[in-house]
């Protein structure tokens, strides 16, 4: 099927999203992405990929950017870190996924599922909980200091990897762990290549402002428990907004709403798909009644204070030549 070219003024690059269930204004147009190098993004002009100049590193949002992410609820960079930085994280997510810590869940088959709060035991994940590409554009969207709520690294492993159901995170913040208001977000980063075929993180744009909704606790479809939205209601918000699967190299960066709804499915292809959650929440909005393990839901509200810029690719460059 031939992708929907929006004509020169729209079309973005480098490859970042699937459209895989357009608006319904759009029924007949699709946005694919080939995921394969030399690929050429035809997108509908309406998906939220924010492109940043070759070499830049610092992340400062526009004002079209904080407007899109306020009605979208997401926002795309792709490719914001180096291979060099993603591949020190990469190495070191898989020496964690290889450990028997408490930290690591696994899928029913045993494969891991998360490993949480690897910033606390880490050195590479303990920049990268700290790293300003990751905290400054939440606290530019809040207006204020942000701590770290929860940090996992989901794993989606090659063939073994388990679906995600349909849900919102503030919904389980709220109820598991006493969070008032929805001013916390997961900021994520690729570490490995995401491809509409490998179970990406699947958003249901604009649903934020549907507020919260009512949920399930489902303790049986996976090994992780989880608030979850039943069929009624997310089909009623994919009429309206549709669904959309960002999808990149890795190094690519993804925010979104604490209220967007979004799922994935299972991973049956040779491509693992582990991707970094930092969820952060404003200062001001900390956790009252937490009752899941202070690993999943952290108990320190101070607000994080960053490192330099270049703190991971100096890291990757020491241990590289520490091996040699």
């Amino acid at each position: 099927m031939g992708a929907w070219d929006p004509g020169p003024a729209n079309r973005l690059q480098p490859a970042g999203t699937s459209r895989l269930f357009p608006r319904t204004s759009h029924r007949n147009s699709y946005g694919l992405v080939n995921p394969f190098p030399g690929a050429i993004l035809r997108a509908n002009s309406d998906m939220r990929v924010a492109l940043k100049p070759p070499g830049v590193t610092a992340v400062k949002l526009t004002q079209q950017q904080i407007d899109d992410f306020n009605r979208e609820g997401w926002l795309f960079l792709p490719e914001l870190f180096k291979p060099e930085e993603v591949a020190v994280l990469a190495r070191e997510a898989e020496s964690i996924y290889d450990t028997k810590r408490p930290e690591v869940w696994r899928e029913k088959s045993g494969a891991p599922r998360t490993a949480f709060a690897a910033h606390l035991y880490n050195e590479a994940f303990r920049i990268l909980g700290a790293h300003p590409r990751m905290i400054e554009p939440v606290e530019q969207i809040f207006g204020e200091k942000v701590y770290m709520h929860q940090f996992k690294i989901n794993a989606k492993s090659a063939f073994t990897g388990d679906v995600w159901q349909w849900h919102q995170d503030y919904g389980t913040w709220k109820r598991d762990d006493g969070m008032l208001l929805p001013r916390a977000m997961n900021i994520a980063i690729f570490l490995d290549e995401v491809m509409p075929i490998n179970g990406p993180l699947m958003l249901v744009p604009k649903s934020q402002h549907a507020g919260d909704l009512k949920a399930s606790h489902d303790l049986q479809t996976t090994s992780y428990p989880l608030w979850t939205l039943d069929e009624e209601t997310v089909t009623r918000l994919v009429k309206e907004g549709g669904i959309v699967a960002p999808t990149g190299k890795p190094g690519g960066l993804l925010m979104f709403h604490g209220n967007l709804v979004h799922g994935s499915a299972g991973n049956i292809t040779p491509y693992p798909r582990k991707i970094v959650y930092l969820t952060l929440n404003a200062v001001s909005n900390y956790i009252r009644t937490p009752t899941r393990p202070e690993y999943i839901a952290h108990r320190d509200f101070a607000p994080i204070q960053t490192v330099d810029d270049d703190a991971l690719l100096r890291l990757a460059r020491a241990q590289r030549q520490a091996a040699e």
